[in-house]
């Protein structure tokens, strides 16, 4: 009799990332242009339901790692992606309003629930480092991106039915993937924790909600580009085509850069090599203050590319760090939470701030916002770091 696997092979977690990540990129794009010029709804209706898809997706974070940590690893994945395939399903037949929006908010929880799986699954690797193991699944889930959003626009000209197909198809290799790679053993410690450790893990624990803010500052910073900067440069007079090309020239920066930035990056604490990636991301927002030419904003989005590079990949690997066994999921659950919650508010708060403000102050308060976070979370782990001593 075989014995049970007790890790996932890395091939089998990045493929699964790609295509989660390919079939999601899809949607992103899709759903502003199908609801507005197909479906005739208002862009706020279209924003809002892109922000109720992701408070769905940030309850699928929440669930997906409580259910990894107290049920069961491989029954939480299946039914993850089932519950994303089986919405993608009935939207390639009921795609009118308002099922539509149901149907993106039922996506969105799978989708959110499969993240956190497999960002825990990846931290379950043992063969390769962590850092090494997220380093390797941020080129897949850029991969995916680049795959997912070159296709929608191609496809979009043959009807909405063929791009939901085609969605729905990447999500069937996924479950298959799943259904096959992910039956494994993971070792969960059952093991009470000792009196004296109880400190050192409230300590963690703290650590690790100042690194979720820090996570939730970046992502709603980034969130910007995919909003208000293509309203920003079109009213510049730079077309949607040049602001669509800056994301072909992150996706590809990514794909091809990022396994140089890993191997020098390895060379370097973990922790150092974040704060230098998020001080170069940040910097960049910071020139966009400046940006009212196209090379400008080329270059910019190459600074952008270059400390997302450096500094995003390990701060999943950084918190499964401060983690036991026992907690993988939950730790993975509240990074995917505040990704998704920083996603979430980052259009709103650009547009408020735009409405009561301006570009600049709105990039400057973004820029104060990361650095001031990255601060706090510089101070609070050398801190816990001596003491630990």
């Amino acid at each position: 009799m075989l014995k049970p696997k007790t890790e996932i092979g890395l091939p089998a977690v990045f493929l699964s990332t790609l295509l989660l990540n390919a079939g999601a990129s899809f949607l992103w794009p899709l759903v502003t242009v199908y609801m507005h010029n197909y479906l005739g709804k208002t862009l706020t209706l279209a924003g809002t339901t892109l922000f109720v898809m992701s408070m769905f997706m940030i309850l699928g974070n929440y669930v997906g790692g409580y259910l990894f940590d107290r049920w069961s690893p491989y029954k939480t994945a299946i039914g993850s992606v089932i519950v994303s395939l089986a919405a993608m399903i009935l939207l390639i037949f009921f795609h009118n309003w308002p099922m539509f929006g149901i149907l993106l908010a039922v996506v969105g929880f799978g989708d959110g629930a499969s993240m956190t799986v497999g960002n825990s699954y990846a931290a379950s690797v043992k063969s390769k480092s962590t850092r090494s193991v997220f380093n390797i699944l941020y080129i897949g889930i850029n991969l995916g991106v680049v795959i997912g959003t070159l296709l929608v626009g191609y496809l979009m000209h043959f009807g909405i039915t063929v791009v939901l197909t085609v969605t729905s198809l990447f999500y069937v290799v996924l479950l298959i993937i799943t259904a096959i790679e992910f039956p494994v053993h993971l070792r969960a410690s059952s093991k009470s924790t000792p009196h004296g450790e109880v400190a050192a893990k409230f300590s963690n624990l703290s650590i690790v909600l100042l690194i979720c803010f820090l996570v939730f500052s970046l992502y709603l910073s980034y969130a910007l580009w995919e909003s208000v900067l293509s309203v920003h440069m079109t009213s510049l007079n730079i077309s949607f085509e040049k602001y669509s090309l800056l994301w072909t020239l992150n996706g590809l920066m990514i794909v091809v850069l990022q396994p140089i930035a890993n191997r020098i990056g390895a060379n370097y604490k973990m922790s150092s090599q974040i704060y230098v990636g998020v001080t170069i991301f940040a910097a960049s927002f910071f020139l966009l203050i400046f940006a009212n030419q196209y090379l400008v904003f080329i270059i910019t989005m190459a600074i952008l590319t270059i400390g997302e590079m450096i500094g995003f990949p390990g701060i999943p690997a950084w918190i499964d760090s401060l983690s036991d066994e026992s907690q993988k999921g939950k730790y993975q659950g509240m990074f995917n939470v505040a990704l998704s919650l920083g996603r979430a508010v980052g259009p709103l708060f650009g547009g408020m701030m735009i409405d009561l403000f301006s570009y600049q102050t709105l990039f400057l308060s973004v820029t104060a916002l990361m650095l001031g976070a990255m601060l706090v979370v510089i101070f609070r782990y050398r801190t816990h770091t001596k003491r630990s001593l």
